[in-house]
């Protein structure tokens, strides 16, 4: 079955936006994880909009599963990932100005950086993941940078699947482009994740794309836990999964 990697980043939003000490990650990670999460995810942005040092210190103390960051090629994050240890990491780009993550890392313009931060990380034990559009050359770049996994970014195939009736055609060409690049990320061996933007109604379709390793979900369910609870927005979750890959 794919595993599920919740994002719990915007329980930390709702906790900045009053400066408080709650609701506390640690103990949002612990209810995702007795509901079945496979990994936790959380991004500890450069500007510290949500996510802060302390609770990646504190989640890689207290998490049973896996611990999964996610960050910019920054140095000064670079040394936080190596003296954490988390068992992934996942590289991303970030704009200050940006809403969210607005699309994946540029592996193939900047693999000579992009390899030493790869080295470094790998030297330490921890398992290396791009965040990368649905893209060959990203996906060729990536192998070539001896990353461990890519991390199809999803965006643009949730924001086509709402208006999927204005446009179905510009929603089949989307899902074509991440079938393509996840089965040449396969015949690579990189491990294969997807993840942004994924939700409750739109999951099914990439569930249906062959050797799916895992799907970082954080927003959706978030969002979902305000009427149903935490603990029920992951296991609704992981019940789609199932559901979707055949294994209920």
């Amino acid at each position: 079955m794919i595993k599920l990697g919740v994002n719990i980043d915007h329980i930390a939003t709702i906790r900045q936006a009053r400066k408080e000490d709650f609701p506390s990650v640690t103990e949002a990670a612990a209810l995702c994880e007795k509901a079945g999460a496979d990994s936790i995810t959380v991004h500890l942005r450069e500007d510290r909009r949500h996510i802060q040092d302390k609770d990646v210190y504190g989640l890689r103390e207290s998490l049973r599963t896996k611990l999964n960051l996610e960050m910019a090629a920054s140095e000064e994050i670079v040394k936080i990932a190596l003296d954490v240890k988390p068992d992934y990491v996942c590289l991303v780009p970030e704009k200050r100005q940006e809403v969210t993550t607005e699309g994946g890392v540029d592996v193939a313009g900047q693999k000579a950086k992009l390899s030493d931060i790869v080295d470094r990380l790998k030297k330490s034990g921890i398992i290396v993941s791009m965040f990368i559009d649905a893209d060959i050359e990203q996906v060729n770049a990536s192998s070539e940078i001896n990353a461990d996994c890519i991390e199809i970014h999803t965006g643009k195939y949730a924001e086509y699947f709402k208006k999927f009736g204005a446009d179905p055609n510009e929603f089949q060409s989307e899902i074509k482009r991440i079938s393509d690049a996840s089965a040449h990320a396969v015949s690579k061996g990189l491990i294969l994740n997807a993840g942004h933007g994924l939700d409750y109604k739109n999951l099914e379709g990439i569930c249906k794309i062959a050797s799916m390793n895992e799907f970082n979900i954080g927003f959706a369910i978030v969002a979902e836990s305000v009427f149903t609870g935490l603990e029920k927005a992951v296991t609704d979750m992981k019940k789609l999964i199932k559901k979707y890959t055949g294994d209920m």
